[in-house]
């Protein structure tokens, strides 16, 4: 079958709701492939996936490096910190190169202010560097397209 604009969703709404590194970094790399190929994107983090737009802690470590990873853990692979360095060495974009690319190639960003609430957190206390607009499900579901895909991660 052909995948062209008449084939593919018109546009791609991923729901990241689970706090998992590698779960949180693949919903990453799909809206920077929508994007990529021209597909509209919209991550809508919300619950544990809040986490990973914290800024870096003291030591300059961002936050996201201490989330754990879902399942398949290599030896020494427990946390988003080390499986990122495995995805790199591997050839796979890393969490913050995606991060950046979803950014840059107009991914909308958005963080559920009741997910801020039942993780005790306040969208002043995320990263500065990533446009990330707080809103809430109807801000979300109004964003989707009638024609595009929901994706829940």
């Amino acid at each position: 079958m052909p995948t062209d604009s008449t084939t593919r969703p018109g546009k791609l709404s991923l729901v990241v709701y689970s706090g998992d590194f590698d779960k949180v970094h693949y919903a990453l790399a799909m809206a920077a492939a929508a994007a990529a190929i021209g597909m509209p994107a919209t991550l809508f983090f919300t619950m544990g996936a809040c986490r990973a737009l914290l800024p870096p802690g003291p030591t300059g470590e961002p936050a996201w490096q201490d989330m754990p990873v879902s399942e398949g853990e290599g030896e020494g692979e427990g946390e988003g910190g080390a499986r990122d360095g495995a995805y790199r060495e591997r050839g796979v974009a890393g969490f913050e190169e995606l991060l950046e690319s979803c950014a840059e190639l107009g991914v909308r960003f958005i963080v559920c202010e009741m997910g801020l609430r039942a993780m005790d957190m306040e969208r002043q206390g995320l990263r500065g560097d990533v446009p990330i607009e707080a809103a809430g499900i109807v801000t979300f579901l109004n964003d989707a397209s009638a024609d595009g895909s929901v994706v829940f991660v």
